[in-house]
């Protein structure tokens, strides 16, 4: 008891003389916010409900990605005192996220790649694992980067060579080893952190670097090239085209890497901010409800500098093919009149197009696709 009095004194009086410090000073911490407050009233279980009931988890991806940018993007914009705070975690990757969004505790939201599911499914791994998740908004296309030495021109010249795919709880693989597959193309693939790879990719000892994220990123963009190395162009063939969408790399992108009026065409894929489908009346969904009005009504900021310029490329009412959103993400949408303007302005294109009348409901969909790609790209040129 004589202990307990003891360091209850201590911390009144270290919590006083800090008091007594701060006057001095211009800022006080204890002002900053609510929570730091909290941290001076010794907790209480309305604190701890508090701090709680407002925190939205967002599991990422490794650090230097796209994912983790974003995380932070989302912190900074939406954080609003007791209201709602977005705590991001960095993570290991889509694989892992997927497996993190549905089984650990406490992880509210995640980021991952929209080819991650089918991967998942096609393997054996998981069944209708779809049906578990539901998506508040396709967020961007992550392309894929193959750094290579010159002699490799395209992706089929790398037919029997070691290529590295990043770790195999990551993304990266789950696209390299699909777009290989359908390609037919047979190579010895190794599961190398990035960073490490492209150091043993200058030794000589792999012959390729796959990265797929959002460009520019930042391993890639600060890749040291001594010359040697180049972006290989990965062609948009037929097996290809039912899940992935057309991509260009440019020299602004990675002036270490592309050459002053080269381009470098690449495939894409979409990156998805998914939740695990909660039922309405569940706490957790109450979550996920205060996050999408916060990040719906401050979207347009996040569009800006000096948020990652990936932002530019999302639209929230963008369709998932294959996918269900979440009920409240879609309530807000359609409260505010907000559409996926993309599709009515691609359907009214195929109505003045004679050749529109042709074309299967397979190939419109590529079609599509195509078209939002195109789009995203022309709206991210239009606001830099």
């Amino acid at each position: 008891m004589r202990n307990t009095l003891k360091m209850a004194l201590a911390a009144i009086t270290t919590i006083c003389a800090f008091a007594a410090h701060a006057e001095q000073t211009e800022y006080d911490p204890a002002k900053v916010s609510d929570s730091l407050k909290a941290i001076f009233q010794f907790g209480s279980t309305s604190t701890k409900q508090a701090l709680n009931a407002n925190t939205v988890t967002l599991i990422t991806g490794t650090i230097g990605g796209t994912y983790v940018q974003f995380g932070a993007d989302l912190a900074s914009v939406l954080d609003d005192g007791n209201r709602i705070r977005v705590l991001p975690i960095v993570g290991r990757g889509s694989v892992q996220s997927v497996a993190d969004i549905l089984f650990l505790q406490g992880v509210d939201l995640g980021i991952v790649r929209a080819d991650t599911l089918d991967y998942l499914e096609r393997k054996g791994f998981a069944k209708d694992i779809k049906r578990q998740f539901t998506y508040v908004t396709k967020l961007y296309n992550e392309e894929m980067q193959v750094i290579a030495p010159k002699s490799v021109a395209t992706l089929k010249d790398l037919e029997g060579k070691t290529v590295s795919v990043d770790l195999p709880n990551g993304g990266t693989f789950v696209t390299a080893l699909t777009v290989f597959e359908r390609l037919g193309i047979k190579a010895k693939f190794v599961y190398v952190e990035q960073r490490i790879a492209l150091e043993k990719l200058k030794a000589g000892e792999i012959d390729a670097v796959i990265v797929v994220g959002g460009k520019p990123y930042k391993s890639v963009s600060t890749f040291g090239n001594d010359g040697r190395f180049h972006l290989a162009k990965v062609d948009y063939a037929k097996p290809l085209q039912s899940d992935y969408l057309p991509a260009t790399l440019t020299p602004k992108d990675y002036p270490n890497l592309i050459k002053e009026g080269e381009s470098v065409d690449t495939i894409a894929v979409p990156a998805v901010l998914a939740a695990y489908n909660w039922a309405p009346n569940t706490e957790r969904y109450r979550k996920l409800a205060l996050f999408v009005d916060a990040f719906f009504t401050k979207f347009t900021a996040l569009q800006n500098p000096p948020f990652h310029p990936k932002w530019k490329e999302v639209s929230l009412a963008a369709p998932l093919s294959g996918w269900n959103r979440l009920p409240v993400a879609q309530q807000w949408l359609d409260k505010h009149g907000i559409e996926p303007v993309t599709r009515q302005r691609f359907e009214a294109f195929l109505k003045q197009s004679p050749a529109a009348a042709q074309v299967s409901d397979a190939d419109k969909e590529t079609l599509f696709r195509q078209f939002q790609a195109w789009d995203a790209e022309k709206a991210r040129a239009e606001k830099k």
